[in-house]
C-alpha cells in the first residue's frame, strides 16, 4: 500500500534534514565501487512533512568557475533535485519535478532506506549510468546523518 508523506509512522522517521556522510557507486557487472563525491562529500537531503524532498550533493573544495569548461566540470560533480515523495514499505519514491539533470524531470526514482538512530542508509535501484542503450547498470549507496 502506498502512503503519502504526511507524518504517518511510515514517513515521520524520514522527515527532517540529513547531512551526507558518504556516497558510493557500485557497478553491477563488476562489483567495482568508488566514492562519487570524494572522501568528505557535501550534501543535504530534506524531507518535509508535506511530502516534498529536496537534495543537493557535491564534492568538497569546489572553486568558482571562470569559464564555460570549468562550469561544465562543476556540473558533473554535483546532484540537485526536488519532487514529491511517497513511502512504500522500505523504499521511498520521488516524482522529480525539477533537477540539475533534465533527464530526471517527470521520472519516478525509487530508493530503499533504513533508519538506525540518527543514521539513514539509502540504496538506489539498479539503473543505467547514462541515458544510452547499453550503459552499465549502477546503484549508489549513501549514508546520511540527521542534521540539527
Amino acid at each position: 500500500m502506498s502512503t503519502e508523506a504526511t507524518g504517518t509512522s511510515d514517513t515521520a522517521i524520514l522527515v527532517g534534514t540529513w547531512k551526507l556522510k558518504s556516497n558510493v557507486m557500485e557497478h553491477k557487472a563488476t562489483g567495482e565501487r568508488h566514492l562519487v563525491h570524494g572522501e568528505n562529500p557535501n550534501g543535504y537531503l530534506i524531507f518535509t512533512p508535506e511530502g516534498r524532498l529536496m537534495a543537493i550533493l557535491s564534492e568538497p573544495g569546489r572553486e568558482p568557475a571562470r569559464s564555460d569548461a570549468e562550469r561544465a566540470a562543476l556540473f558533473k560533480n554535483m546532484v540537485a533535485y526536488s519532487g514529491r515523495y511517497r513511502v512504500e514499505g522500505d523504499k521511498f519514491i520521488t516524482k522529480v519535478d525539477v533537477s540539475w539533470n533534465k533527464w530526471w524531470n517527470g521520472q519516478e526514482h525509487a530508493r530503499y532506506f533504513k533508519v538506525t538512530g540518527k543514521r539513514l542508509d539509502i540504496v538506489t535501484v539498479w539503473e543505467p549510468l547514462r541515458p544510452a542503450l547499453g550503459s552499465p547498470l549502477v546503484r549508489t549507496i549513501a549514508t546520511w546523518e540527521r542534521a540539527i
